[in-house]
């Protein structure tokens, strides 16, 4: 089993070795990516998948899609990010948590649509030959970023890429995901996005 370094350690060795590896940061929506692309871009070269398919209804999913592309021409980093958009598979999503409805939220529902988005997420990353991959789900106070880890460490194991240790709400992080998304006029949604949740 490979050490596991923290993000610190991990983004020294970065810095140390002179190089920007390329890094699929899995994105949830625009204001929670606003911070973590400014974060990270300094490090990587950063591709964007947006793949969540437990966004309810096709508009809501379209729209937070749309605020990504408004993300990156207003912000303009220093270094192209590309996106990669997912197929729109809420059937998948619908058929994997069938069972889980009365669960509660952060329940095993959540662990279920975070292992479907984030295991897409590590496939990509192997198959397109990238260096690492990531998600921006822990900037949000409501996202367990220790689940979300151990998650990700079995899936980097599984597939043999790293994956980048974090939690993006640390040092302000979901704060200034606030600020940013006001900076850019950004759609903030008040919803995961999970049909269940939205009535």
């Amino acid at each position: 089993m490979a050490v596991r370094l923290t993000l610190d350690e991990e983004l020294t060795t970065i810095v140390s070795s002179g190089q920007k590896p390329r890094l699929l940061l899995h994105c949830c929506c625009a204001p929670c990516a606003s911070y973590v692309l400014g974060y990270l871009s300094p490090f990587f070269k950063i591709s964007i998948l947006f793949f969540n398919p437990n966004i309810h209804p096709r508009e809501e999913y379209n729209k937070r899609s749309a605020e990504l592309y408004k993300l990156l021409t207003l912000a303009g980093y220093s270094t192209k990010v590309d996106i990669f958009l997912g197929d729109y598979d809420s059937d998948g999503f619908n058929t994997a948590t069938v069972n889980l409805r009365d669960e509660p939220e952060g329940g095993a529902r959540c662990r279920v649509c975070f292992e479907l988005r984030l295991r897409e997420t590590a496939n990509r990353a192997k198959e397109g030959g990238f260096d690492y991959f990531a998600t921006t789900l822990s900037v949000s106070p409501h996202k367990n970023a220790e689940l979300l880890n151990e998650i990700c460490g079995v899936l980097s194991e599984e597939f043999g890429i790293r994956y980048l240790h974090s939690d993006f709400k640390k040092r302000d992080g979901y704060k200034r995901s606030i600020e940013l998304s006001k900076k850019y006029g950004l759609y903030r949604q008040d919803y995961c996005g999970c049909k269940i949740r939205n009535k």
